[in-house]
Order: structure tokens, then C-alpha cells, then sequence
């Protein structure tokens, strides 16, 4: 006997099957105990959670010949037929392979034939969307006016696609997604009919993954208990699924917080070992990260939105550590990267990248994580945790020298004199020049673009122009050519909304040191004496 699927072998075969759409359902049953059933229902909503089995059950339901309390009986000879297939009166059609002007022709031509086997003949048109505009053209004369006979069922997920002479003819339901409550019992339900053991922190892990529709959620445990012997745990659904886990995902948050990347490239690399999909990792930390900004931003009503990647406890823990604008600069960064993924050469060196990005926000010196960096230092002075102190200096010898200056002083007159001015000025938007050039270039040459701090190829300012320090000869011999030299200047140009020249050089033959600038340097490092103190 061939298997049969769990989403196909426990479809609803009545309304009062359906899960989590009882608005649709009840007022779908009272249209069929009243008899005021419209020509042409639009089922709307994303994908899994329940369109397509409505439309059949209502198929049934209008020709069902012992329906009770306007379910299907799904023992009569109609429902019988519809159910296996056999009768010709109920047609499913897929929109997305028949979206020609003449498959909706021949349609058409059909429809006007009373049914041969039961009262009404029904149409199923699944992504109506797929259409095209001739074929909605097509579409349109015989929805507007239908035969008694004929019932037309549409359903689709992208529901601005459908054009509005069509949405206006049709009784539109829009189908909820589903909560993971409702997924969790209904996963609990088939587990205990198919003799699966199934843990209930495993059945919340399919219920999120699910994301609101039940047809992923069967087709996940079913991947997952076809694969495990013995208690399905959550344990064992992140290992099949190849997913890190709410422990791991939370952990590489805390170093994130910590700005431990070496933790964290730890943690990733071990993750990476283990098989974990690179794109899951990520968007488990899109999800968390979505749970702290709902916490920071409405804590009265977090709990009840929180997506579950990590428990509520450690959730709250992790919210407290970051600022508002640090997780809006998280959230984009990960989308970015994930978006990049597509078309990227080595999806593993992107992830590292933002690995690294995340951890170290003074990387990036856009607009963005500056501002990131700045609400941290509000919420920190607004709640006591930021201190001011001074540096320890060591003791030395008592020499006939000015007095050193105290906290915050401008250091000595004559290091800012202006005879001798920094040569090299830091490229303040290099991180999105980067990101910009990027998108044109493939490897190898990609390669030399990034924004970490070892990188083969810095960008400065000097004296207007963007100069790449090339890390080496061989750098400067793959970068110095005409064609990147003007991709460079292209996207700066776009960026400053001002024409800029670009020019390369060899750093490791060509830098000088600033004598004047090594001083102030030093000064600074000597004066940092801000210490963030933390819980």
C-alpha cells in the first residue's frame, strides 16, 4: 500500500473539522441551511490554512444528498464521487499551470452544460492570481452572469493580483492564519491516531516552524516522526530539521549582547559542523530579535505576540540588554544578509560576516548603527548603569614637563596645530559603499570588499578623493583596474550625491605615519575613561 502523506490523509471532510476558522465555516454553514448561497465565492489567505479544503467541502456540501447541519454526510453517492474524483462535475483546476486565455475559454464553453451526475457543477480555480488579464477577461462575462447550475469557488494567496472587476463579483472570505495553539492540538491529534509519541515541547517547535498553517505543520511532523525512533522531543525536531535550537539561538543572542564574537564565531562554527541550515540559524535570530523589539517596545502585551524561539525568562533577560535602535540595527542586518544569500559565493563567509557585524557595531559608522550605539548610552543613563571614571595611570618618574592634562582637557596647544594635518581621513559611509559595490562584483574581486577590520582593502578620504589602501602588491594589482575603479566611483557618487574621483594604492609601501596624529592617537587611548558598567 502506498503511504499517503499526513496532510492529505487528515484534510478536513467537514466544516466543523476545519481548525481556527470558525468565522469562515459558520457563516459558510448557514448559507447552506438558508439556501442564500452566492454564485462565486474568493477564498483568500496564506498558505496551509484550510482554502482549499473548504472548497471541496463546500463542493460536497451544495450537492451532498443527506447533509447535516450543512456538513457533507461523506456517505452518499455525490460525496463519494467528489471525494475520489470520479465525478466530472466538480472540477479543481490550478491556475498556476492553466492561465491562458484559452484553457478559461474551454471552461467557459463547458460551464454551460447542466451537470451530468449531481445538482450543481462546481469550478475550484486555485492562485486565481496566476491568471493572465485575458484570462480574467475571459473569466469575468460568465462569473458576472452564471447559470443557475454553476458554482465558482477561487482561492489564492496573493490577493491584490486579482483584479477588482473580479473581487467585486465574488464573496470574499479571508482565512486567519493559524495560532500555535491550534496547530499544537490538531499536530497532538494526529500524533495520537498514527501512534506517533509526540513531546509537547516538540509539538510548540512544529507549531512555530509551521509559521500559520497547518499543512506545514503535518508535513513537518511527519518528516520528523518518519525520522526518529522512539519519544519525538524537541531535541530530536531541531536535529532533523537541521535548525539550531531555542538554547543555541539564545546563547548566540547573549554574546551578541556581550559583543563576545569570538563566542559567537565559536558557537557558529560549531553550529556549522553540526549541519545546521545557515539560513534557519539566521532566521531564528530575525525571530528573536522580532521578540525583543515587541518586548522593549509594548511589554504589556509581549507575552501573548512572542513567537517562542526562546523561553519567556530568557527572552525578558536578553531584551533588558539591548537598546531599541541596537535591535532595529540587528533586525536589518540579518534581513540584509539573508537576502544576499541568493546570490552569494560562499553563504557561509556572509554569515560570519554579520556574525562579526552584530557583535562589533563600531564596524559600521552608517547613520544606522551610530544611532544604535547612541540609544544604548541613553538607556543606560537613564537607568544607572553608565558610570564615568577615571583611568588608572601608572606612576612615573617627576620630570620638568607642563602638567598632564586632567579628564576631558584638550590635549597640548601644539599637537593641533594645523601645519601638519591627518593625510588619511576614515570613510565614514565605507560599510554601504561596500555593500553597494558588492552587488555588481563577483568573486573573486567581492572578496577584497568587506567591512572587517583585517580586510585586503580599506577605504579613506584624502583630500577629497576615496583612496583603497590595498593590503598588498597582489591586492593592489586585482583591484587598480579601470572597470572597479569606476564601479567605486559610481556607487560613492550615488551615496555623497556629488561627483568623487577614487584612486588605489599599495598601504604597505605607500602609508606614512603622522607623527603629530600618533600623539593625539595615543592621547585618546590614554583618556578613554568611560566604563560601561553592567548588570
Amino acid at each position: 500500500m502506498v503511504y499517503q502523506a499526513l496532510y492529505r490523509k487528515y484534510r478536513p471532510q467537514t466544516f466543523d473539522d476545519v481548525s481556527g476558522q470558525l468565522a469562515v465555516t459558520q457563516t459558510l454553514k448557514t448559507q447552506l441551511l438558508s439556501g442564500k448561497m452566492s454564485h462565486a465565492y474568493l477564498f483568500t489567505g496564506s498558505r496551509g490554512t484550510g482554502k482549499t479544503s473548504c472548497a471541496k467541502i463546500l463542493a460536497k456540501a451544495v450537492n451532498c444528498l443527506n447533509p447535516h447541519d450543512g456538513n457533507p454526510c461523506n456517505c452518499c453517492e455525490a460525496c463519494l464521487a467528489i471525494d475520489s474524483g470520479a465525478c466530472m462535475d466538480v472540477l479543481e483546476i490550478d491556475a498556476a499551470s492553466n492561465n491562458g486565455v484559452d484553457n478559461v475559454r474551454d471552461l467557459r464553453d463547458d460551464a454551460i452544460y447542466t451537470p451530468s451526475q449531481v445538482r450543481m457543477r462546481v469550478y475550484i480555480i486555485d492562485e486565481v492570481h496566476m491568471l493572465s488579464i485575458s484570462a480574467f477577461n475571459a473569466l469575468l462575462k460568465i462569473i458576472e452572469e452564471p447559470p443557475e447550475h454553476l458554482l465558482f469557488i477561487l482561492a489564492t494567496t496573493e490577493l491584490h493580483k486579482v483584479p477588482a472587476t473580479i473581487l467585486s463579483r465574488c464573496q470574499r472570505f479571508a482565512f486567519r492564519r493559524l495560532s500555535q495553539e491550534d496547530i499544537a492540538a490538531r499536530l497532538h491529534y494526529v500524533a495520537y491516531q498514527e501512534n506517533i509519541d509526540l513531546d509537547e515541547s516538540a509539538a510548540k517547535v512544529l507549531a512555530r516552524m509551521a509559521d500559520g498553517g497547518m499543512r506545514d505543520g503535518l508535513s513537518l511532523l511527519d518528516q520528523c516522526a518518519s525520522a526518529t525512533v522512539g519519544e519525538l522531543t524537541a531535541e530530536k525536531v531541531y536535529v532533523c530539521l537541521g535548525i539550531a535550537g531555542e538554547q543555541k539561538c539564545g546563547e548566540m543572542m547573549g554574546y551578541v549582547a556581550a559583543h563576545n564574537t569570538r563566542g559567537a564565531l565559536e558557537l557558529f562554527n560549531r553550529l556549522y559542523a553540526d549541519g545546521k541550515d545557515l539560513g534557519a540559524l539566521l532566521d531564528e535570530l530575525a525571530c528573536l530579535t522580532r521578540d525583543l523589539l515587541v518586548m522593549k517596545t509594548a511589554p504589556d502585551s509581549a507575552v501573548s505576540m512572542l513567537s517562542g524561539v526562546v523561553q519567556d525568562q530568557q527572552a525578558s533577560a536578553l531584551a533588558a540588554a539591548f537598546s531599541t535602535g541596537e535591535l532595529i540595527r540587528i533586525m536589518e542586518l540579518l534581513e540584509q544578509t539573508m537576502q544576499g544569500f541568493t546570490r552569494s559565493a560562499s553563504r557561509r563567509v556572509d554569515a560570519e560576516l554579520c556574525i562579526v557585524s552584530l557583535c562589533q557595531p563600531e564596524l559600521q559608522m552608517d547613520a544606522k548603527s551610530l544611532n544604535a550605539r547612541l540609544t544604548k548610552l541613553e538607556e543606560q543613563v537613564k537607568s544607572g548603569r553608565f558610570v564615568s571614571v577615571t583611568a588608572p595611570v601608572a606612576p612615573q618618574e617627576p620630570v620638568d614637563e607642563p602638567p598632564a592634562p586632567t579628564d576631558f582637557d584638550a590635549p597640548p596647544e601644539e599637537d593641533f596645530e594645523p601645519e601638519a594635518p591627518a593625510e588619511d581621513a576614515p570613510l565614514g559611509f565605507w560599510t554601504e559603499l561596500v555593500a553597494a559595490v558588492r552587488q555588481e562584483l563577483r568573486p573573486p574581486i567581492s572578496g577584497f570588499f568587506v567591512t572587517i577590520p583585517s580586510a585586503p582593502v580599506q577605504g579613506v578620504l584624502r583630500e577629497g578623493k576615496v583612496v583603497l589602501k590595498c593590503a598588498n602588491s597582489f591586492t593592489l594589482e586585482m583591484v587598480n583596474k579601470p572597470e572597479i575603479l569606476s564601479l567605486v566611483g559610481r556607487k560613492a557618487t550615488a551615496i555623497l550625491n556629488r561627483p568623487v574621483s577614487v584612486v588605489a594604492e599599495d598601504a604597505s609601501v605607500s602609508g606614512r605615519s603622522n607623527p603629530r596624529m600618533e600623539r593625539l592617537m595615543d592621547f585618546g587611548r590614554s583618556h578613554s575613561n568611560v566604563v560601561n558598567i553592567k548588570d
